[in-house]
């Protein structure tokens, strides 16, 4: 079947230049038996199952080309997309050498499939899945599911159920094998937050538990959040680190995410619906359909995503917990049964500690994934090193011998600098550019010394209209027009006034609501309420003064 007829048919039809006639006998054409008389709407699904699976074809072969010929390093050093290249998923491919093999379970990754990391939520809101499975099964297997979330059955959850247990069976093995390891973690995190438990199955449906997932839209991690929201919520993103590749502290903000997502909508499928979306996009929807403030009610009106996110969820978890009944056994995964933590106050890189103890490289990449250079920058403030534990007391009888074996060829001065030459560039200044009458992407971008494609993706665009008065993000080192200082105060921000000390007085306007404010000024909800003793019913008016502290 010819693809490019396929979408092309799809759009003139949609786009009503050709008529239902000549659309169904192009479509029959196309086909080994003929379709019969469809109706225009059943044509169109008919269509749009006909591309999924094409597109589906091409990507498993194409994951599986690449994984033979460049196997993809999700290290990303540089974390920047050539602006030629940013929508081309080669652009995350790189050379397969010693120096970038971050771990067996990487490599583990690698030859994995992906079609679970880019869990296709779209398709499954279309499709209809069939199983031999009663549905009075599964219905009666979620009702045995101790979940504080509710947990309903719909053909949108039984396509994703069926999904995992029958289209994808050894992927999910794959993620079942590692769930032993990470879900207790997470588990424990969110009972620290008074949190239900169920939540952990999110980093399923968000990675597949892959540490070192990085999507299309530079999210990153296993908890896959993007630059500004890691930051807003207290990851720490360096040229040596990025804490959003660290499971636990990235699970530590998710957590305190949708805990800020649960105060403003009080229902815990809003707020996970929110990781996909945004609060906007879930706040859109709920006035789109009149106020109704339930996830199923509001589906019509979410993005086609996100749609899909809460099906995804109450799958994943039937998954955990009915995996044997699917006859699906967890693969092997060698992760460590026990580990312990290190707390490190000087330079360190792991060769000091291989070569001294004799834990391997790759053990040491896969139990610390933020470190992007294989370095520990302790002397910039506190980091942690985990260990295996029994590799944990030799580390402590040489400690000492450790910091100091080839301390001056790992931290010389060049090669620092070379670490810092080539951060990631989205780490450094920030700030928003409102954007003026007659002003262009490529202008804007020559004048803040970047790239389109950064600003584009910095801003989740994906063509390079802009409107006036729309607000742009912009990162890194030169984060500062040219041939200009930046001024303590602006007309864009004269609603704020510095303070001393760490934090600033905004002045409150008309149409702001305490969760934008939050976000503009890259605080936390929680935070800004406790630091002006309000809570998430307290109303706010124009002319307030509410003290913000100063992002970092």
């Amino acid at each position: 079947m010819n693809y490019r007829r396929i979408v092309t048919l799809l759009l003139v039809l949609l786009a009503g230049t050709c008529t239902y006639a000549q659309s169904l006998d192009t479509l029959s054409n196309l086909r080994t038996k003929p379709l019969g008389r469809l109706s225009k709407n059943h044509l169109i699904d008919e269509l749009y199952h006909q591309i999924d699976s094409l597109q589906k074809a091409y990507d498993s072969l194409y994951v599986e080309y690449q994984s033979v010929i460049q196997p993809v390093n999700v290290v990303d050093d540089e974390d920047i997309i050539p602006e030629n290249d940013v929508n081309d998923t080669t652009a995350f491919a790189a050379d397969y050498t010693p120096e970038n093999i971050d771990s067996l379970l990487h490599a583990f990754y690698i030859q994995m499939d992906k079609q679970l990391t880019s869990f296709d939520f779209e398709s499954m809101d279309r499709d209809t899945l069939t199983s031999s499975i009663p549905d009075s099964v599964y219905i009666a297997r979620l009702n045995k599911i101790n979940s504080f979330i509710p947990l309903q059955f719909n053909r949108y959850v039984k396509n994703d159920i069926i999904h995992y247990t029958e289209k994808i069976p050894n992927t999910t093995a794959r993620i079942l094998g590692l769930a032993p390891y990470y879900l207790p973690q997470f588990e424990e995190i969110f009972d620290e937050f008074d949190m239900p438990k169920e939540l952990k199955a999110m980093a399923v449906i968000e990675s597949a538990l892959n540490a070192k997932a990085v999507s299309r839209a530079r999210a990153k991690g296993m908890w896959q959040f993007i630059y500004t929201t890691g930051r807003r919520y207290g990851l720490n993103i360096t040229s040596f680190v990025d804490e959003r590749f660290d499971p636990v502290t990235a699970c530590r903000a998710a957590a305190q995410y949708l805990k800020d997502s649960y105060m403003i909508f009080g229902d815990w499928q809003l707020a996970i619906a929110s990781y996909n979306c945004g609060t906007g996009n879930v706040n859109k929807a709920i006035r789109r359909s009149g106020g109704k403030t339930d996830f199923w009610e509001i589906y019509p009106y979410l993005p086609r995503e996100t749609r899909g996110y809460i099906p995804a969820f109450i799958a994943a978890l039937y998954v955990l917990q009915y995996y044997p009944e699917h006859g699906i056994v967890p693969a092997q995964v060698s992760l460590p049964a026990h580990i312990d933590t290190i707390h490190v106050n000087k330079m360190l890189h792991f060769q000091q500690v291989s070569d001294n103890i004799g834990i391997p490289m790759d053990v040491l990449r896969e139990l610390n994934p933020q470190y992007l250079h294989d370095i520990i920058p302790g002397t910039e403030r506190q980091y942690v090193l985990r260990l295996p534990y029994n590799y944990t007391g030799p580390f402590v009888e040489k400690e000492q011998e450790i910091y100091a074996y080839k301390d001056t060829v790992f931290f010389s001065e060049t090669a620092i600098t070379k670490i810092k030459e080539s951060g990631s560039g989205e780490s450094g200044g920030r700030i928003v550019h409102r954007v003026k009458k007659g002003e262009t992407l490529g202008g804007i971008a020559s004048r803040y010394r970047t790239s389109v494609a950064n600003i584009k993706r910095w801003n989740g665009l994906r063509n390079n209209t802009i409107h006036v008065g729309q607000r742009l993000v912009i990162y890194g080192r030169n984060a500062a027009p040219k041939n200009t200082t930046t001024a303590k105060s602006s007309p864009a921000n004269g609603n704020k006034t510095a303070v001393s000390g760490d934090y600033v007085t905004y002045t409150v306007r008309k149409g702001d609501t305490l969760s934008a404010i939050a976000g503009r000024n890259g605080v936390s909800l929680t935070t800004l309420l406790n630091l002006n003793n309000l809570n998430k019913k307290s109303k706010i008016y124009p002319g307030m003064k509410l003290r913000i502290r100063k992002a970092q």
